[in-house]
Parts: C-alpha cells; structure tokens; sequence
C-alpha cells in the first residue's frame, strides 16, 4: 500500500457550543483536533492505510495535543516541526441548524513550514501527494514548501491530488491571487475535488460540467466535484455521472469533504495505478467515501467522527436521489 503524504495546516478548532448564537454572541467553546491536511491524514489513518502528515504547529500544549491525537491515528508525525516563535493555528468555529460552518482564523506557526531536499526525497518514495490546504496559498514558507513539493512530485511521478479548500474569509480581499495561485497547482495534478462553489471559481464557468472540462484541458484526469446532498459528480475521459450521497441526520458538516477525499485517497493507495487509471473502480471508490462522509457529518468534530473501515462497511445506508437537473451535461 502506498503512503498518503498531507501536506499543510494542523489546527486547534474552537467550536461554539451555544446553539444558534453564532461566533458573534457565543461564549461557551470546545476543543477540537482540526485542519484540512490533519484530517485527511487522520481519515486515512483510521481506515487502515498509511499516512505521512508534513506540517508545523507551536511549541506549545496545543501543538503537543494535535501530534498526540495524530499518533492514535497512526498517523507518522516524523515531519512535524514545532515552530519558537509562533503559536499553534486556531479557527473559531460556529455551526448552524443545518450543520454548516462559519470560520474565524487565527494564523500561527502552520504558515512556517519548510521542507529540505532530504526530507522530501523520502516522503516521495512509493506515495501519493495530498496538497489541502486551506491556508497554503496565503504565502510565506509554506506555500513555497507547497509548491515545491507539488513540482518535485510531478517530477518523480507520484500522484498529485489536489483540493483548493476555499475560505471565503481568507480571500475575500484577493480573490484573483486565490485563482491564480490554485491554478499553478492544477497545473501539477492528475485528481482535483472541488465543491461546485469551487469549480466554478476557479473555471470562470458557469456550468459544473463546463468547469470539469476546463479542468481536464489542464491535464487533470479525474475532477471529483461534492454537491453535498446531491452526492458527487465524478468526471473523467469526457464521461460525467452522479454518485449519489447517503440519508445521514447531519449534526457537523466540518470535516465532510475531507472525510470523502481520505478514504478516495485510502483506496487509491491500495493499488498500483493501471493503465485506465482507475476508471473501472471509480464509482466504487466514491461510493465508498459518501458513506465514510455521511458517517462523520453525523457527529461532531472532523476526526472524532471518522469510522473504521469495518464500521463503514457493517453500517447500513439510504440512497438519497440527487436533485434533477443538479449539473448541465455540454452537448
């Protein structure tokens, strides 16, 4: 099985326990283990698989807790770096009826993150590259680090999988710079999952399927585009088809999407890549992270949800039928 390498943030989410008050008015908060790479690497960990996390946190209780809770994940956490000067990232999180979030961050040492050659020389051996991140591309040595882990991957022919992880509040200001910056990144890799917000973001279309197509012009092979209950739009060779999600009662949307690219990512590793690059398995993979995902969106906190395999695999699931119409095939 290859190893998943996760590069980018570990984070400390703050949730608001005061139900419907909102970041505004809540006061009462619980600690939660968090961040988009952290999450992916604890989702695969979980399932059986490997996975590398490559970050930095605080020299801190906080950055000590993350890299506990990472370890009982069986997550290698030989990459994290502690960080003197910075403290551990934080986000403030609130969650509505719905389940749906609202973000405050507070930036600390994640955006420190350096990789030497040695280092990356060996976390490439034999694995796949997840690249995240949501603060990433905001700057400093961590989107160098990113980037160039993303150049020396494609260079080495490792699989490249790439999720924008868009955070309206941390680009509200310079949104081109987002587009611009992801797309030196798309430029590098063979999966993208995008949400449809996403896609059409970064496409400049208007159409979901439009914007897989532009995203395939890139040399992207399969787009992944989560629509939440409305399942997942997968693409691929100028094929575009549903996947549709699974009945959950949803409590906290927070690590959903980063539930269903671990255990994409967990299946991909289990296999050398073959020569029609996944096509045959595909439907089966995705149907298999909607199930990872609708078990975490019905619990609280991104990774004190996440199930085993054996759990996924003895739970019971509904198809919910996606919505007509949902996405416009071009003709």
């Amino acid at each position: 099985m290859k190893k998943i390498v996760c590069v980018g943030e570990m984070l400390i989410d703050f949730v608001c326990t005061d139900s419907q008050k909102g970041l505004h008015h809540g006061g009462q908060f619980t600690k939660k283990p968090g961040g988009a790479p952290a999450n992916v690497a604890a989702c695969v960990g979980k399932l059986g698989g490997k996975a590398i996390i490559v970050s930095s946190v605080g020299r801190d209780p906080f950055g000590d807790y993350l890299i506990n809770v990472l370890q009982n994940y069986q997550v290698n956490t030989t990459y994290v770096q502690h960080c003197d000067f910075k403290n551990t990232t934080l986000a403030f999180v609130s969650l509505s009826e719905d389940g749906e979030r609202d973000f405050v961050f507070s930036r600390g040492a994640d955006e420190q993150l350096t990789i030497s050659d040695a280092t990356m020389h060996t976390i490439l051996d034999d694995s796949i590259v997840h690249l995240g991140s949501a603060t990433a591309l905001l700057g400093g040595p961590l989107a160098d680090a990113y980037a160039g882990i993303a150049k020396a991957a494609k260079k080495n022919g490792n699989l490249i999988c790439f999720d924008p992880n868009y955070r309206s509040d941390l680009w509200k200001y310079n949104l081109s710079l987002f587009q611009s910056r992801c797309d030196e990144i798309l430029q590098l890799a063979d999966i993208v999952k995008v949400s449809e917000e996403e896609i059409l973001l970064l496409s400049s279309q208007e159409e979901i399927v439009s914007g897989c197509d532009y995203l395939h012009q890139k040399g992207i092979k399969i787009v992944l585009v989560t629509l939440g209950s409305n399942g997942c739009l997968v693409s691929y060779s100028g094929s575009h088809f549903i996947v549709p999600a699974y009945e959950t009662n949803v409590m906290d949307t927070t690590g959903a999407g980063d539930s269903f690219i671990g255990a994409m990512l967990y299946q991909l590793a289990t296999l050398p890549v073959p020569d029609d690059f996944y096509a045959s398995k595909i439907k089966s993979f995705v149907e298999f992270a909607e199930k990872v995902s609708s078990l975490v969106c019905s619990k609280l906190g991104a990774m004190t949800a996440l199930p085993t395999s054996e759990e996924v695999n003895l739970a019971t699931f509904n198809v919910i039928l996606p919505c007509e119409n949902i996405y416009k095939p071009v003709s």
